[in-house]
């Protein structure tokens, strides 16, 4: 089996450190100049991998703003995926040199967008969300206990999630990126760019806002936008409930996370607890206090 990375297509490679996927990647330049981003799986992940490309291929004709799929193969490395390259600098860097109205349509366009990913249906055999989730919100619960550090208000935390799990009766499901927030997301030429959808997943669509505190740290009207782009308008009141549900999920897990990588993702999971708790006041609100309402 070839190898793609001493494949003669390919005149430059460049290593990608940065980044918290395993996996590896690379800049390649072809002979006619064109760049390429490169992405390497083990073998094992080749029926993910085949997924993932097959739902970037429907996504690209929905005109989404994203790092689009060239080839997907195996080769001597394992199993590779070959995007465009994207330009640009990190969003969540980008964001706050911004103009706030310019944060503010950003995040409309994020919101669009990820409506449009939300369009793919998850398969028939996908299990009862309810179901799926309140075990993975109990697995949560269990490895917080063991993990040996607390954050200051986590029975909040805990309370919040032992008495709001009938939010998740009932849930629709679709394609999720699953990691969707500015450190997912490019600036290039005035706009945005969706990267890295390694994370995919099928469920409730409102989950994907789990991950919007990252959104609301770097800009209130770009996580504020996300919101009235999503929903062409106002949110409904039901989904402050669910989006606080899957953050604060999302907030107890992320400290047993850090915990393998020291002392400095260690602090971030526990400022960022402080940080939600703050925002939606010790639990007593589902509306975030970065969130700027529509006038």
């Amino acid at each position: 089996m070839q190898s793609i990375l001493s494949s003669d297509r390919f005149v430059k490679i460049e290593p990608i450190k940065r980044g918290w996927s395993n996996e590896d990647k690379y800049s390649m330049i072809d002979k006619s100049g064109t760049q390429y981003f490169l992405k390497v799986f083990s073998t094992s992940q080749y029926e993910k991998c085949k997924t993932l490309f097959d739902m970037l291929e429907q996504l690209k004709e929905l005109d989404i703003p994203m790092c689009a799929p060239i080839e997907f193969d195996t080769c001597a490395e394992g199993v590779y995926m070959l995007y465009n390259w994207v330009d640009g600098k990190d969003l969540g860097q980008a964001l706050p040199v911004l103009p706030k109205d310019e944060q503010y349509t950003l995040g409309l366009a994020a919101g669009r967008a990820l409506k449009k990913i939300h369009t793919l249906p998850a398969p028939a055999t996908q299990e009862d969300w309810a179901a799926r989730f309140n075990r993975k919100t109990e697995n949560k619960i269990k490895v917080y206990h063991e993990c040996g550090l607390k954050f200051e208000g986590d029975t909040h935390v805990l309370e919040f999630l032992r008495n709001n799990q009938h939010l998740l009766d009932n849930r629709p499901q679709c394609f999720n990126h699953g990691d969707y927030h500015v450190g997912n997301m490019m600036y290039h030429k005035d706009t945005l760019v969706i990267i890295d959808f390694d994370r995919y997943d099928f469920g409730d669509p409102w989950e994907e806002f789990n991950r919007i505190v990252w959104c609301a740290e770097a800009s209130p009207h770009f996580a504020s936008g996300r919101l009235h782009g999503y929903f062409d308008g106002e949110p409904p009141l039901e989904f402050f409930g669910l989006m606080a549900f899957y953050i604060v999920s999302n907030t107890l897990s992320s400290l047993p996370w850090s915990i393998p990588f020291g002392q400095v993702e260690i602090d971030t999971a526990m400022n960022q607890a402080k940080q939600v708790l703050k925002w939606f006041d010790n639990m007593r609100s589902p509306v975030p206090s970065w969130y700027i309402k529509l006038h």
